[in-house]
């Protein structure tokens, strides 16, 4: 598979008006976001394939496969970027390690990233801006497209924020946002959310572990881990192919009764059911 590189800490890219994926099944080491400046089609993310239309925004995150279906001639703008970029602002490092966080994890959930409308019409100006700095050129243009990047990355984090079973804020404290971030990062390896490996990992006694996480994400842990699995679980119901055995082993579920058990318990549905309606 095709792996791509970025050797600069973010580029601009405005393709021309395309008919066919240019990169094919591909993944790169990098985030791009993906803006459909005209045209309609499908992208596969990881598997799970969503519908887009022009104003749509896409996250791509380091090492998600990735493909477009093009079926009405498209245009791609794409905003490329690594953590060197993300990391760049020291004036502003406490916000920018939350927003590090809240992008590694993305691709977890992976689809359109703007999802209130208000925002969705500022990312639609957004990128507007951007590409008319891009193409003009100009002197003082690379400090204003730098704003208009961050600009927008502050509106994606507070999307994807708004979807995580818990809400971060600035006063979170920082151990509790790693203990986060670590959950979020290894879901998909339930021996890794063992109490005893989480205590180990950041060195906090696991007879305290509990209370300390429950203070700061105001939910237990074990209760935290299984509305985020849940919530994995409506997205591959929705976007995905994937039978409900499959979901199950992959986040760790003992099988495919235990996933619906649980699934009916919190969300009043079976998996199947849920998938129906939706359609």
């Amino acid at each position: 598979m095709i792996k791509d590189h970025l050797w600069v800490p973010f580029e601009l890219v405005l393709k021309e008006m395309l008919d066919v994926c240019p990169r094919g099944l591909h993944t790169h080491m990098f985030f791009e976001l993906v803006y459909i400046v005209a045209g309609t089609g499908r992208q596969s993310i990881n598997d799970l394939k969503f519908s887009y239309k022009a104003g749509d925004l896409f996250l791509v995150a380091p090492e998600d496969k990735h493909i477009f279906y093009i079926e009405k001639t498209t245009q791609f703008f794409f905003i490329r970027f690594n953590n060197i970029f993300v990391q760049s602002n020291e004036k502003e490092k406490a916000f920018f390690q939350r927003l590090e966080m809240i992008l590694e994890n993305a691709s977890h959930e992976p689809g359109r990233i703007i999802k209130d409308e208000e925002d969705a019409n500022l990312i639609c100006k957004l990128m507007e801006m951007l590409i008319q700095e891009h193409l003009r050129d100009n002197l003082y243009g690379r400090e204003l497209i730098i704003q208009l990047v961050n600009s927008a990355l502050v509106i994606i984090a507070r999307n994807i924020n708004q979807s995580f079973p818990k809400q971060i804020d600035e006063n979170t404290d920082n151990k509790a946002i790693e203990i986060l971030q670590y959950i979020q990062s290894n879901i998909y390896f339930p021996e890794k959310l063992r109490a005893n490996k989480i205590s180990k990992q950041f060195g906090i006694s696991q007879s305290y572990l509990g209370s300390y996480f429950k203070k700061h994400a105001n939910v237990s842990m074990q209760q935290y881990i299984l509305s985020y699995k849940l919530k994995l679980v409506e997205e591959r119901l929705l976007h995905s192919d994937k039978r409900i055995s499959e979901i199950a082993d992959e986040l760790g579920f003992a099988d495919k009764s235990h996933l619906n058990h649980l699934f009916k318990k919190y969300k009043g549905i079976t998996p199947t059911a849920f998938k129906k309606i939706q359609f």
